[in-house]
């Protein structure tokens, strides 16, 4: 499994750019607000934390992952054996290669979250599951839910 200079070169650029675009995934925690949220009217409640639960987030699952890890593991097929073989080889690292670049994309787009059980004042009982950006909530601190039709926060 020799890849030539060329090959190598491909390679490195797509598993730059599949890590690069893994980054790029937006913020799910109650500091991050979408482009689209900007300028929108939204509702704001009071309440109390009742209980803080930890959870994981799962990661991204685009088709980026798939691809750039199919394209690697097919250049790297392709340096093996001759003819048929070398074509055998390829289809196997592009399938192998896509299996592992979404595991891998999936894995490091994975987060830390937190499930935040609010008491609002109006004696409603809210649970919002967010990224944890470190505010340590706990129970007793007084917080604020805001949303919208689709999205809600709990801030301080």
């Amino acid at each position: 499994m020799v890849m030539g200079a060329r090959q190598r070169a491909v390679a490195a650029a797509f598993a730059a750019a599949v890590l690069g675009l893994g980054g790029c995934a937006t913020g799910l925690g109650g500091e991050t607000y979408s482009r689209g949220e900007a300028r929108r009217a939204m509702t704001v409640q009071y309440g109390v934390v009742e209980s803080v639960r930890y959870v994981k987030l799962e990661g991204t699952k685009t088709p980026i992952g798939a691809l750039g890890g199919a394209a690697i593991g097919g250049i790297a097929g392709s340096g093996i054996g001759e003819g048929r073989g070398a074509a055998i080889a390829t289809v196997i690292g592009a399938v192998a290669g896509g299996l592992a670049g979404s595991a891998i994309e999936e894995g490091a787009t994975r987060s830390q979250g937190v499930e935040v059980t609010v008491r609002l004042d109006n004696n409603q009982l809210m649970a919002v599951v967010q990224d944890d950006k470190g505010e340590d909530f706990r129970s007793g601190d007084s917080v604020r839910v805001v949303r919208d039709g689709s999205t809600t926060r709990v801030t301080r």
